[in-house]
């Protein structure tokens, strides 16, 4: 038995456990209603009958068929009741009404519960899964996505698809039923008063097909200007610092007023779609409690006891809120279907760069670097065609040449957030597409120009560079990159909260401790991507001094605009729109008299 009690446990704790038992918690509460109005026609009968006329007995025998079975099991243990002065009958019968509103009230809740928590986890793995999505997709998708639209996505919609779930799932079982199982009783006791209220149902229909169209339409919009309005917040946020420099803050606030007037408009006739069909149910449902009230007063008046009219009207506005709710539910779905478009249209979407299903190791230690007749663009135009390039072992190459021509594109492809048209890029020979996303990144550690750092402390933005590692390595790390001694001026030292991007570091701070992160992953291979041209000389110096470091034992790639920092390449390789034009040492390359010296030569005189 315990075990049996354990098996309904698991399966109650689980999403379809508990969809299952709130459905059933609205079916139970439907029924209820109709057990209400049994009761209450027994006691109004009870009550307003000439003394001695009826018993409680006799009422019972004239409910409907599924009550009279338990009944004739309880009359002879009360025989009471077939007394017309009983009066435990009487108690026992007022005594109904609140017992079946405790329990109508207890599955009501129970229904709502259990629909809204399964509404809720469903709606929050979708966005974890959404999320986890659009992590995985590549840069590609980055390029021309809008930040505020994604967020907007993930937040927005979902919050969308909750509220509606929510209230739909609740909806969905507990009102048709309730309608059905009240229809049903009055059918069953009051045929021909039922089908006189039930000539104006038709025409609530209308109202709702008319205005559903325009809810997924105005809904649609309205996830628009919301993704608007978010992209313009985040914007107006991150690049303040130019807003105040412009004066652009009216222009800004004109923007955003604008949008938000449109997203207002939308919201509005979202608002009069579903108001509108909810009020004509209203007034249609009045007109047709008084066709029944015309009915018996003037045709049925003599065939009917106040106990049968109470509980035929009472029937009739129990069903109101039901028929309100299902006249809301087509807009409702309308709504989620919107939401759930946008959603989708982003789950549907796929990687240009994915794992392989077999992926064979790597080792990038004392490997070399192989690009091999790699061409690549962005859709627009050719950014690489035909670059052969071979880094060996421990060197330091640097890549050089004007904006455009290719430089972070190789390193983009090195660490694979995207794969070449044509050729490979192999590292010891192993092509990169044959190895797992995470191993080759693991492998590979990036010091970029744009510092990003995260609102949390300088231990853990160092941490980051391998999560796990202790106090200790973490110091050492800071020490190598030349960050422990500013670090430790901080009044919280490393615990000090750097704010979002690190706005509470100075830009050569916040790079010692990008380098720190980078000196913590000791990945063999090291990506320098223009590192230090954002530096003043000061800064860069201390910068400079972190990178010798780091660059020790390590096979380095360099993007550098400032030639003075990559004198001592091993190798330097020039780039023009795309093509390798030049290959060698500092002074090789000058001897030459080509691209790289004019370049130099450029600089210098600068």
């Amino acid at each position: 038995m315990i075990a049996f009690l354990q098996r309904i446990w698991c399966f109650v704790k689980t999403y379809r456990g508990r969809l299952i038992l709130g459905m059933l918690c609205g079916v139970c509460f439907a029924i209820s209603n109709a057990m209400l109005m049994v009761a209450v026609k027994l006691v109004v009968n009870l009550v307003f009958a000439e003394r001695g006329a009826t018993s409680v007995a006799d009422q019972l025998r004239q409910t409907p068929l599924m009550v009279q079975g338990l009944m004739e099991r309880l009359l002879p243990l009360l025989p009471e009741l077939n007394s017309s002065v009983s009066r435990l009958g009487l108690l026992l019968a007022i005594a109904t009404i609140p017992a079946i509103m405790f329990v109508r009230g207890l599955f009501a809740y129970l229904n709502v519960y259990l629909l809204n928590w399964t509404a809720i986890r469903a709606v929050a793995d979708l966005r974890t899964s959404l999320f986890d999505h659009l992590q995985n997709l590549s840069l590609s998708f980055y390029r021309h996505a809008k930040t505020g639209d994604l967020i907007s996505r993930i937040t927005s919609d979902t919050l969308v698809l909750h509220t509606i779930i929510g209230t739909s799932f609740t909806s969905l079982v507990k009102d048709p039923v309730t309608v059905v199982v009240l229809l049903a009783l009055l059918l069953s006791q009051q045929p021909l008063p039922t089908v006189v209220s039930l000539i104006v149902f038709p025409v609530i229909l209308v109202p709702m097909v008319i205005y559903g169209r325009r809810v997924r339409h105005s809904v649609q919009a309205m996830q628009a200007h919301s993704a608007d309005l978010t992209s313009l917040m985040h914007e107006a946020f991150t690049s303040n610092r130019i807003i105040k420099a412009y004066n652009l803050e009216s222009g800004v606030l004109n923007q955003f007023k604008d949008t938000t007037r449109q997203y207002v408009s939308q919201v509005m006739r979202v608002v009069r779609s579903l108001e509108i069909p909810s009020q004509l149910t209203e007034w249609l449902g009045a007109i047709g409690v008084s066709l029944v009230f015309l009915y018996v007063a003037f045709v049925a008046r003599s065939q009917m006891t106040a106990g049968d009219f109470l509980q035929f009207v009472g029937s009739v506005f129990l069903m109101y809120q039901p028929v309100k709710a299902l006249s809301r539910l087509h807009n409702q779905l309308e709504q989620a279907r919107a939401a759930s478009q946008r959603i989708f249209e982003l789950l549907d979407l796929q990687s240009g760069v994915i794992d392989p299903p077999n992926p064979v190791p790597l080792r990038a230690a004392q490997a070399d670097i192989e690009f091999t007749d790699v061409d690549f663009d962005y859709g627009e135009k050719p950014v690489l065609r035909g670059v052969n390039l071979q880094v060996k072992a421990g060197q330091l190459v640097a890549l050089v040449g004007s904006s455009g021509s290719g430089k972070t594109t190789l390193t983009n492809l090195l660490l694979r957030f995207y794969d070449p048209l044509r050729g490979s890029v192999r590292i010891g020979g192993t092509d990169l597409r044959q190895v797992a996303l995470k191993e080759l990144r693991n492998q590979v550690a990036l010091v970029a120009q744009e510092t990003i750092l995260f609102n949390d402390t300088i231990r853990q933005n160092i941490a980051l560079g391998r999560p796990g590692a202790s106090d200790a390595e973490i110091k050492a790390a800071a020490k190598h990159a030349h960050a422990h001694e500013f670090i430790l001026e901080k009044e919280h030292g490393y615990d000090t909260i750097i704010g979002e991007k690190g706005c509470a570091l100075s830009g050569g701070q916040r790079q010692r401790i990008a380098i720190a992160r980078a000196i913590l992953r000791n990945a063999p291979i090291l990506v320098l991507d223009e590192a230090t041209s954002a530096l003043d000389t000061e800064s860069e110096r201390a910068v400079q001094a972190a990178l010798e470091e780091l660059m020790q034992g390590r096979t380095t790639i360099c993007i550098a605009h400032r030639l003075s920092t990559i004198q001592r390449a091993d190798l330097i390789v020039v780039l023009d729109q795309g093509r390798i034009i030049e290959t060698g040492q500092h002074g090789e390359l000058i001897r030459k008299g080509g691209v790289y010296q004019k370049l130099y030569e450029l600089q210098f005189q600068a």
